[in-house]
C-alpha cells in the first residue's frame, strides 16, 4: 500500500485526485488525533488516573492510542519522499 501511495506522491500531476484524497485522509487523521488529545486531557482533568468508564486503564490507555495511526502508510511514506 505504501508503495502505491509513494507513486502518487512522486507524480502528483498524473495522480492529482488520489493525491488530494491522501491529503484529505491525513487531514482527517490529524483532526481525530487532536480530538483524542483533548479527550485524554479532559479525562485526566475530570477523573485523574482512575479506571476508564469503558473498563480501560483510563488516561494511560488514551495516551497509548495517541500513537495509533488510521493510515500509517500515508505517514511513513513522508520519510521516503
Amino acid at each position: 500500500m505504501e508503495a502505491a501511495w509513494l507513486a502518487v506522491y512522486r507524480d502528483v500531476e498524473t495522480y492529482w485526485d488520489l493525491y488530494e484524497l491522501a491529503e484529505k485522509l491525513v487531514d482527517l487523521e490529524d483532526w481525530l488525533q487532536q480530538w483524542r488529545f483533548r479527550h485524554m486531557k479532559t479525562v485526566e482533568r475530570i477523573i485523574g488516573y482512575k479506571r476508564g468508564t469503558g473498563g480501560s486503564s483510563g488516561v494511560p490507555y488514551l495516551k497509548k492510542v495517541l500513537d495509533h495511526h488510521f493510515f500509517p502508510e500515508l505517514w511513513s511514506l513522508r520519510t521516503k519522499l
